[in-house]
């Protein structure tokens, strides 16, 4: 059981587990896993505490309802066991600003919240006009073969990549 307090796991471990939670998720909810669509859930949920049930009026919440469902429940796990193997490993830290934000940009907080809050809604808006995340698309759709998920399982690495040149050579 020591390999629970690894700080990294094997990539070919991690991604045969992953199958293996896809498949099951096929199987016991006849649906793939997504995560995207659990944050706009949340949203409805926002929205609902001030409108109240009106939100379910509109044509998105008739079709994606705001109500905590099983892909809420698998983000909250990825969290929590997010947090357990941290704790785990001993690799657990509170870091509100990475050494490499403070090289360039300094050590402020403020403007690195700005910036994440901001990639965070354009990372969102981009999951629901795409019609998934890069698990919805990335794990459930590649495995599906459908073209669609290719297509953006191929957009996201381009992404990455491009995001981590900017990041390790031109800011960094």
């Amino acid at each position: 059981m020591n390999w629970l307090t690894q700080v990294r796991w094997s990539p070919y471990a991690v991604g045969i587990g992953i199958g293996i939670l896809s498949w099951f998720t096929f199987l016991i909810s006849k649906k793939p896993i997504g995560c995207s669509t659990a944050f706009a859930r949340t949203s409805g949920m926002f929205e609902r505490l001030f409108r109240g049930n009106r939100v379910k009026e509109k044509p998105y919440y008739r079709e994606f309802p705001p109500v905590v469902d099983w892909e809420w429940m698998l983000v909250l796990g990825i969290i929590i066991g997010s947090l357990l193997s941290s704790l785990l490993s001993g690799d657990f830290q509170w870091l509100w600003v990475p050494s490499r934000w403070v090289t360039a940009f300094g050590s402020g907080p403020i403007l690195r919240l700005l910036v994440a809050l901001m990639g965070g809604i354009l990372m969102g808006f981009g999951a629901r006009w795409a019609g998934g995340c890069t698990s919805g698309h990335g794990i459930s759709g590649t495995l599906q073969l459908a073209v669609s998920s290719w297509i953006a399982a191929i957009c996201f690495f381009i992404g990455g990549i491009a995001a981590a040149f900017l990041i390790y050579r031109v800011i960094g």
